[in-house]
Formats: structure tokens, sequence, C-alpha cells
């Protein structure tokens, strides 16, 4: 009962302060941090020892490692094989190197010394990737330099997880066999894990998918994770590397996905719990008396990190050096596997107590700083190398795409090669109409040109490579990137060039369809409202419906630009979802007209503001619904009316039908 006791109240302070971190734009990982230190021995000591949540913990550690297996792919993994070992191999092995070498000059042990260079040559993967996708980064030369070292990083962390156990043994002396053996024995245990997942896993979940069980399939799913980690384990090896053995093997399935939503909830909740306990590590007391050392390997981190990826970047990324210091200063952090390498450390003794509070703090304080550093790491950059010009970046050089394209005329242009541009690629190629298209995903430009696709790497936001797609010669452009703030640059880069040219952009919503439309969209095509129309069509041709009646009204809804079907009534999280904006602000809100409202009596026209002439959009009464009502139609009592404006325009309207005011 009183773990019971324990784990509530731990939940309970993880909501509020999660939600806190949140709403201050920080890491939800530092929340968890702090609710650790807080009611950790070091802090209120609500929990005098955390050794009873340790077993759970684990189980985050365990599902994280499954999740990044999942991402993987042997496929991912030779497609991105020179940024990934290459790049990200080198920064792992000279970060560790150079913090190994600098704990044995201060006088740490030596085992001690390259656990914690090892897991101080990490970088948090959660913390970058979300701070760049909010600023629309991941996609830059930084970006995919970034992304791709991280990577390697999350396959490092997994052998530095196999070596500990070997690291732990007693002996000072003849370190090299044991280190060896186990290097051997993971092989081993990958390769058979691999075989057992391409001739028993693969077929298991083709089974479990037959029955159509949600809850079956999820029991699978579990089973596979968490019986790879207790093998990994019974051989005397990290769960972690059975976890992400079995995510790899089931990344090459199609289930990935369907497993991804279903183990992410036990990831999220238990890898919460682990950074609970990280925190609870921390003794608040201690630090006073070693702040100068947790000062001095803070800007350690930072400092190193920055000059050595940046050089490696600059040297083998071949990219200008103001791009290569940016590299580096969105890396400059510790990261959530450093706390994973850390804690089976200490678990193994292979780390004092007090040194792991120093290290635990500089990292924590490292992941603090670190969304500061990535948002600013362009005018950081900008002020480090003021005087040095950038060469044009290597996407802008498309000799090879403007090779492609110097013979083409009346093409389209596909700006994106999702699954959007893939399809729409395929019905001009099936009419035979010539198409090029531009894409920013490295794998998939790799594994679309080797199937023969006419698609190039290239960011169509550039003047450049536009010209070299032949946009001179074009007939027509799509713009089909899921990234509406990309999409809408594309879009003005275009006109910019060519005010002739029609230019169709895909967009998630209507959210947005007046701003492109302002900026020059010759058609504007929302998802969501085009899924709506298909869906009412088959719908109507169903009930019985003549097809001409549907060919008219969906050509009518076309020729209005959608007016007649937007809006609709929002629920609770649709402002979360959506950026603030003046169109996506308008809503439904429907009204009854009460006995004594202001309204009853009068028409529709003298309720109304000038300025929304068309904010009433039905009007009920009794069983009977008017669509569009006539301004001239009076109102009654007991009609519902159906308003669609902005938040402060429906309280207005609302006011005066039923005040007056």
């Amino acid at each position: 009962m009183e773990q019971f006791q324990t784990i509530l109240v731990l939940l309970g302070c993880a909501v509020a302060i999660v939600a806190l971190f949140r709403r201050i734009n920080l890491p939800p990982v530092l929340g968890y941090l702090f609710v650790g230190m807080l009611l950790g021995p070091g802090g209120f000591a609500f929990i005098p020892s955390i050794e009873d949540l340790t077993f759970l913990a684990e189980f985050g550690v365990v599902f994280l490692m499954f999740m990044i297996g999942l991402e993987f792919s042997w496929a991912r993994i030779m497609t991105m094989r020179r940024a990934l070992l290459g790049l990200g191999g080198i920064q792992v092995l000279l970060c560790t190197l150079v913090a190994w070498v600098a704990g044995w000059y201060l006088g740490l042990p030596s085992k001690t010394a390259f656990i914690t260079a090892g897991a101080l040559a990490l970088s948090s993967t959660v913390v970058v990737l979300k701070q760049l996708a909010e600023q629309h980064e991941l996609h830059t030369i930084q970006g995919r330099l970034s992304i791709s070292i991280l990577l390697f990083q999350d396959l490092a962390a997994v052998l530095f997880l196999i070596l500990i156990p070997a690291l732990a043994g007693k002996e000072n002396t003849a370190l090299l066999m044991p280190v060896f053996y186990t290097l051997v024995k993971g092989v081993a245990v990958c390769i058979a894990l691999a075989l057992i997942g391409q001739w028993l896993i693969r077929p298991l979940f083709h089974e479990v998918a037959k029955a159509h069980s949600n809850e079956l399939f999820m029991l699978a799913a579990l089973f596979v994770a968490l019986g790879a980690a207790w093998t990994t384990h019974y051989l005397q090896l990290s769960m972690a590397l059975g976890a992400f053995m079995a995510g790899l093997m089931l990344g090459e399935t199609e289930f990935r996905h369907q497993i991804e939503i279903d183990i992410r909830p036990f990831r999220d909740v238990l890898l919460g719990l682990f950074f609970i306990t990280i925190g609870a590590l921390l003794h608040i007391g201690v630090l006073p008396s070693h702040w100068h050392w947790v000062l001095f390997i803070l800007i350690s981190i930072i400092a190193l990190k920055t000059i050595i990826i940046m050089g490696l970047t600059r040297i083998f990324g071949g990219i200008p050096l103001p791009k290569a210091f940016r590299t580096g200063l969105i890396l400059a952090q510790g990261g959530e596997f450093g706390f994973v390498i850390l804690t089976v450390a200490i678990n193994n003794q292979l780390i004092d107590p007090v040194q792991s509070q120093v290290v635990v703090a500089a990292v924590v304080l490292s992941i603090v700083v670190a969304p500061l550093l990535i948002r600013y790491n362009k005018p950081i950059g900008n002020w480090f190398f003021k005087k040095i010009e950038e060469p044009p970046p290597e996407e802008t050089k498309p000799s090879q795409l403007e090779e492609h394209t110097a013979e083409l005329v009346n093409h389209v242009i596909i700006c994106g090669f999702g699954r959007v541009g893939q399809i729409l690629a395929r019905f001009l190629e099936q009419e035979n109409i010539p198409s090029v298209a531009l894409d920013l995903d490295p794998m998939r430009i790799s594994t679309s040109a080797l199937a023969g696709e006419h698609a190039f790497f290239g960011d169509a936001r550039r003047p450049e490579v536009l010209a070299a797609a032949g946009l001179a010669r074009a007939r027509m452009i799509v713009i089909s990137y899921a990234d509406e703030e990309a999409a809408l640059v594309t879009l003005q880069h275009i006109r910019a060039l060519r005010l002739d040219i029609p230019v169709f952009v895909r967009t998630r919503n209507d959210s947005s369809l007046k701003k492109f439309q302002e900026a020059g969209a010759t058609e504007v095509v929302p998802e969501s409202l085009e899924a709506s129309l298909m869906l009412a069509s088959h719908l109507l041709l169903m009930l019985g419906v003549p097809a001409s009646r549907i060919l008219f009204k969906i050509r009518a809804i076309h020729s209005d630009r959608y007016r007649s079907i937007q809006g609709f009534f929002k629920g609770a999280d649709e402002p979360t979802l959506l950026e603030e904006t003046e169109t996506n602000r308008m809503s439904l809100h429907a009204i009854t007209v009460t006995e004594n409202a202001y309204a009853v009596g009068k028409t529709i026209a003298e309720i109304t503001e000038p300025e929304i002439p068309h904010a009433i959009k039905v009007l009920t009464r009794n069983t009977t619904r008017y669509p569009d009502p006539d301004p001239e139609m009076v109102i009654e009592a007991g009609d519902v009316l159906v308003l669609y404006a902005t938040p402060e325009a429906l309280y207005l309207l609302g006011e005066r039908i039923l005040r007056g005011s």
C-alpha cells in the first residue's frame, strides 16, 4: 500500500510540474527530473529509497530502446551510412576519447572515466528533434546532419550498455578479453534475434493481425519487446540491447506504425518514471560544495562538443563554417541516454555516488540551456562568423537536376515527393505528361531514384532550385508539402519568378485557404474538405441520389471556393492544434433565441453587423433548416441560429441577438 501511495504522489506531482514546464516551453524531461529531485532522498525525502522504483523505471528504458529500434531499418542504415556511421561514429569516438583522457587526467579510475565520457558524448534526441521541428529546421543542412549524428548516438548507447557488465568485473587487469567476449556475445545474440525475427516474428504477427483484435496485437508486441529484453538480460547483457533488436526486427515489417502507436503510452509513462528516479539521485545538499566542478563540466560539454562537431561537419560534411558551428551548437548538450548509461553504471558500482551527482547535475543543466542554444543558433553563429561569406549550399548547385530538365518543356514540377506527390507523379506518367519532383528526404530520393522516378534532392523554397527544375518552361506546379509554412514560402518564390504559371497547393484543412489564395495560388485543395466531399459523394450515391445532382453540388462547392462548407463546431482541443490566425479562429456556434431576446420580431439584416453580413449560416425553426437564410427573414422565439465568426465577433453578435447591446 505504501508503494501504491508513493506512485500516486509521484504521478500527481509529475502531472502538475510537467504541465507547468510545457507552458513555459521547457522540455518535459526537465519536469520529471525536477519531480525526482524535489521528492527524492536529496529533497523532501518523500521517497526515502528509489530501489523499489528502479525495477519499473528500467522498463521505461526498455520501451525507449524498442521504439528507437522501430525507427531504424537495415535499408535506412545503408542509405545514411556515410553520415550515420562516418560522421556520427567519429563524433562519438572523438568526444569519448577527449572526455576519457580529461577524466583520467583529473584522477578518475579508467573504467569510471570511460563510462562517464561515453555518457557525456551523447546528445538529447528528444530536445533537439522537438526544438528543430518547432523552428522548421529539420530539413536544413545543419538539421539533417544533426539527425544523422543523433541516430548513430542512439546506436552507440546500445554499445556502451553492452560494455558496462564487462567493465563491472572484479579484475582490474586483463580487461581486454572480457570486453571482447561480451562484444562477440552481443553480436551473436543480435544475429540470432535477427534470424528469429525473420522466421518467427513476422509470421506470428501475420497470424495475430488476422484475428483483428487490438488487445491481442498489443499483447504480442509487449511479449516480443519484453521477451527479447529478458533474453539478453539472461545472457548477462543489457536489456536495452534485446529491446532495440526487437524493435529493429519489427521495424522491417508492415506492422511498425501500429506497434509504435500501441507501445507509446507504456514508453511515455515508464520513461517519465525513469527520469524521476534520475532526478532522485541528485542530492541538492551535496552540490553547493561541488558547484565549481558542475560548472566546469557544463562549460566543457558545451564548448568541446561544439568545437569537435563543428570541425567534423566542416571536414567530412563539406558545409560552410557558420553552418558547421550551428550544427555543433545544436548538439552541445547531454542526453537521455547519458542518464541511462550513468544509471546502469551506478547500479554496477562503476561510478561513485558523489561523482555521479556532479555529472548528472551538469547534464541536467546542459539540457536546460539546450532549447535556448538551439533556438538562437543562427544569431549566435552570425555573431561568431560575421565576416565569413557563405558559399551557396549544396542543394543550390543542382547540376544533375539542370541536366535532367534541360530537354523538358511543358512539364509539371512537384514540390514534395511524399505520398501525395508520388500518387500525382503516377497519374501524370500514365497520361505521358513529363514531371520532375523535388524533396528533402535523402532516403526517399535514394529509393525512388533506384526505382526510376524523376525525383531529385532539392529545396523548392530556393529560387535557384526552382530555376534548375525548369520553372521558366514548366506548364504547372503542384506544392504538396505537409508543412504549410514551407509551402507558402515556395509559393511566394514561384510568384516572384513567374506570375502566369498555374500553381496548385495542398493543405491539411481550410485554416490557411485565404492566405494561400492571397499569395497567388491558382487552386488550394484542403485535404479535410476534399475527403469530406468524397465521403459525402459516396454516401449520397449509395442512398440513391442521382450522380448528376451530386456532381452539380460538388462543382458548386468548388466554384464557391468551399465557402458554403467552411467552419465547424470546434472541440475543446481544437485551439491547441491549430496556429492562431484570423481564418482558423473562425468557428460555428449555435444560439437559441429566447422569448425575451432582442432579436425577436426583427429581420436578420437588422441584427447582423455590416462587416459580417453572412455571419448567420443556418436558421432552424421547429424541424426545418434554412441554410443561408434571406436577410429579410424575421426571427421568431425558439429559432436556433448557427453563427460563423471569430470568438470576439461571436460574443458581440450573441449579445446583440439576446440583449440588443
